[in-house]
């Protein structure tokens, strides 16, 4: 599209109307030659005149509108500086972002109306709409770093939870957590934990402020008013909230308000989830849509405040409400406010799709690299795209990536088979009479021309009315949502849905609020029921009334959609650095929207069941605001270590973490293990790291494609990338021997003495050296080595990852493990 601007444009009326014109144009064949279609635009208060819409069409000369050479349309785009170079004013830093956009553009005006947001507080860049030569134009220039496309590839990916977790530090029987979240004391009120997503829902109880104290007389920020939000919407508990959309509106050219507050309440329920894991207050008496999880739900940190930047909006489409989009420009904003606003922990649930990017055209990463500079710890959500390898996302060791596993409970329905084996399930609600209903397969049940690819698995109209009324109908997952599945059931008059787990998600069940009586089967249970439909003339089943079980065993266990590693922009650093309940959590939910986000389904609900590693993010962003409250001087490097270094890879049982489907876990699948906070307030030792050691490591990695600070300039021959100071070992492409380099702080209480303890990979000899640590007093720091050899005539399978571990201790309370992943060459 040729891009021209008019000063009359914007102001220019026909004679006889008081209302102003909106102008439409697009270019004909000429470049001088525009198509006006003009309309008025109805005004408050102006009189309704029934003008039908002119069409004129002007000749124009190039030296009445000024008309680029540009034949693509402009896009957002994030120029990225680096660091600040020295103290500056915020005007300051706006006049030299028009100044380089003064050199790609015609005239300062369309300089300065192209800018969208100019990042001032901690990183050094701006968000414009550029063409593509304008882009790459200032991406020649010496002082960027990149200027990369801001794109709408990025998306948002309790109760129990977080007794179970302190069940799992040897608390018995915690009735209601009490008697082990350190969150209780005081000194996590002064804690601000930044919520990127898709805004909160204020009214819910989860975010009340009765018995808080004043604001924390540090914090900078700002309550933004807009649709259904004002500044009475925040309080002590809700300390700021604000909303983003410009590269989103320059996208899809405008909000559809009719699914969006154009503000920072949220539509969606995703954001409200997500704040009132982290730091939702002490609510009795909750519980889902049929009565599952009755209990009391709290946040992990219940006394901190939360500070609410809104990111995310919904997809334009045929059902908005299913999906949110976040674009880049817009997080790298919020990121960059909240950072000035003041916030300790920023909780960023929402991960890519798509290759992933390099570091220096990530807005995520950069964010989060320039957050951790100046303390703040940042957690993000590693994606639900597993059991697959390689499919982990937000893979900067700057941040914790977070993998989702199970929590000790289940939600169990017995099915009756006409055969009488009894089917355990999930059901959020009965069917009536206790009686028995006819079975049908969704694939015997299909209209004419439904793929037979897909015939089982209940997609829109895909269902036949005559074969399903009245019976309940085995669906399989696959294509489609799972409670679009059940929509499509009870639109064909079926009475109920059975949802049978793939192979791949083995006994996984996640809860679903389904629009007819629903329930969903483990991966085995569905092929038993499946062949007891096919043995059957006519087969029938009984739903048994629900009821939620707690103590379940074995627990955690790894959810199956969790992503999983290597990290295949750095192989060098394992991710997912942690795991933490994400499957079937309970938390606070949005009243606009309905328990399943269906067009079709009217419900309103305080709290909802949701699995996602959505979910397990905000249970560690908890856990480092418990750390920050407990260590206000601590690094985000040491908050993260703690956290990681003092995890378990254990059940509560005392075996091994499982996957879903049965096989043992490993680090490719929860990182350093499943999360203990309160060990984690007190890890003994940690791995500490710098702003300056992070731009090293990018020097050398593969990840990072340039340095990512101009001002500092990369040595001739930088260190490998696991040379990095960090929390876990990945050596990737072993071929001899390979040499690690380490250092620990004592952050115990005073002297102190460890040993190590090595558990080699399969076919990897490991030597640690020294053995043994000796510290005087809090604070020193000791470096050891670690010599990594493939072991001669081992039969480890070339070109696949072997895992071990090395663990610190000092035969006391302190554990200091880190795992080790090492692929031979």
């Amino acid at each position: 599209m040729t891009s021209w601007s008019c000063g009359w444009a914007l102001s220019h009326r026909l004679p006889g109307l008081s209302a102003p014109l909106i102008f439409v144009y697009k270019n004909s064949s000429r470049a001088d030659n525009f198509r006006i279609g003009i309309q008025r635009k109805k005004m408050r208060g102006a009189s309704a005149l029934a003008l039908p819409s002119l069409l004129l069409v002007l000749t124009l000369s190039s030296s009445l509108c000024n008309v680029s050479a540009s034949t693509k349309q402009d896009q957002v785009y994030i120029v990225y500086l680096g660091e600040h170079a020295g103290a500056k004013a915020e005007e300051a830093i706006l006049d030299d972002h028009h100044t380089l956009l003064l050199s790609v553009k015609s005239s300062e005006e369309e300089a300065r109306a192209s800018l969208l947001y100019s990042y001032k507080h901690t990183l050094n860049g701006f968000a414009a709409l550029l063409s593509q030569e304008e882009a790459t134009k200032l991406s020649e220039k010496s002082e960027v770093v990149s200027a990369f496309r801001s794109e709408g590839r990025w998306a948002p990916h309790t109760t129990r939870s977080w007794q179970f977790l302190g069940f799992e530090e040897g608390v018995t029987n915690p009735p209601d957590g009490r008697e082990w979240l350190p969150s209780l004391d005081k000194s996590s009120e002064d804690i601000i934990v930044g919520i990127l997503d898709s805004g909160i829902w204020p009214e819910s109880r989860s975010f009340s402020d009765q018995g808080l104290g004043p604001v924390p007389a540090r914090w900078k920020g700002t309550c933004q008013g807009g649709d259904s939000f004002s500044s009475s919407s925040c309080n002590r508990k809700i300390i700021g909230a604000r909303y983003y959309v410009k590269a989103y509106e320059a996208h899809y050219k405008g909000l559809n308000t009719t699914n969006a507050f154009r503000s920072p309440r949220d539509h969606d329920g995703h954001g409200t989830h997500t704040a009132s894991t982290v730091a939702g207050r002490t609510v009795p008496g909750v519980s889902a849509l049929g009565g599952f999880a009755n209990g009391t739900a709290s946040g992990g940190a219940p006394l901190a405040r939360l500070a609410v930047y809104k990111v995310c909006w919904p997809i334009p489409g045929p059902n908005p409400n299913i999906e949110n989009t976040c674009f880049e420009a817009d997080m790298l904003a919020a990121m960059d406010d909240a950072v000035g606003d003041g916030v300790d922990v920023m909780s960023v649930s929402i991960g890519s799709s798509g290759a992933p990017l390099r570091f220096a055209d990530d807005g995520i990463a950069l964010g989060a690299l320039h957050a951790a500079k100046r303390g703040v710890v940042v957690s993000c959500s590693g994606g639900n795209s597993g059991p697959k390898p390689a499919t982990v996302s937000n893979l900067a060791p700057w941040m914790l990536t977070v993998a989702a596993s199970s929590i000790d409970r289940a939600f169990h329905s017995p099915i009756k088979l006409g055969n009488g084996v009894m089917v355990m399930t999930v059901t959020p609600y009965q069917l009536p009479g206790n009686k028995p209903y006819p079975l049908v397969y969704a694939a015997d049940a299909v209209v004419p021309g439904t793929a037979a690819n897909v015939s089982n698995q209940c997609l829109p109209n895909s269902l036949s009315s005559d074969k399903v009324r009245g019976k309940i109908v085995v669906c399989l997952r696959g294509a489609g949502l799972r409670v679009e599945k059940g929509l499509e059931v009870k639109r064909a008059g079926g009475a109920a849905i059975l949802l049978g787990n793939p192979a791949a998600s083995g006994s996984e069940v996640p809860v679903d609020a389904h629009v007819l009586p629903g329930t969903a089967v483990a991966a085995a249970d569905a092929n038993t029921i499946l062949s007891y439909i096919k043995s059957s003339s006519s087969p029938t089943a009984v739903l048994d009334p629900s009821r939620t079980v707690v103590d379940v065993r074995p627990s955690p266990v790894m959810a199956q959609f969790s992503s999983r590693g290597p990290n295949v922009l750095e192989p060098s650093i394992l991710k997912p650095d942690i795991t933490a309940p994400g499957l079937n959590i309970l938390a606070a939910w949005s009243q606009a929207s309905s328990p399943t986000k269906l067009d079709g389904d009217h419900r309103v609900v305080q709290y909802n069941i949701m699995s996602g590693t959505s979910m397990s993010c905000p249970h560690v962003s908890a856990a480092a605001v418990l750390v920050k409250a407990a260590h206000p001087d601590w690094s985000s490097a040491a908050i993260r270590s703690a956290i990681m270094t003092t995890a378990t890879t254990n059940n509560a049982e005392g075996g091994p973490l499982m996957n879903g489907d049965g096989s043992v876990a490993g680090p490719m699948d929860y990182g350093s293990g499943h999360i203990r906070p309160k060990h984690a307030l007190d890890p003994g030792l940690v791995y500490d790291a710098s702003y300056q050691d992070y731009l090293l490591f990018a020097c050398a990695s593969a990840g990072s494609g340039s340095q990512l600070d101009p001002s500092f300039p990369c040595p001739a021959r930088p260190p490998p990338p696991y040379q990095l100071n960090h929390p876990s070992v990945a050596v990737h492409g072993l071929n001899g021997s390979v040499t690690v380099h380490r250092t620990v702080t004592n952050v115990g209480s005073g002297e102190a003495r460890y040993t190590v303890a090595v558990v080699e990979p399969a076919g990897v000899s490991v030597k640690v050296s020294p053995k043994r640590l000796s510290f005087a007093r809090t604070g020193e720091k000791k470096a050891f080595r670690i010599t990594m050899e493939a072991k001669a005539g081992s039969s480890v399978v070339r070109g696949q990852f072997v895992a071990g571990s090395y663990a610190w201790s000092d035969g006391g309370a302190h554990v200091v493990r880190s795992p080790i992943v090492v692929l031979v060459a």
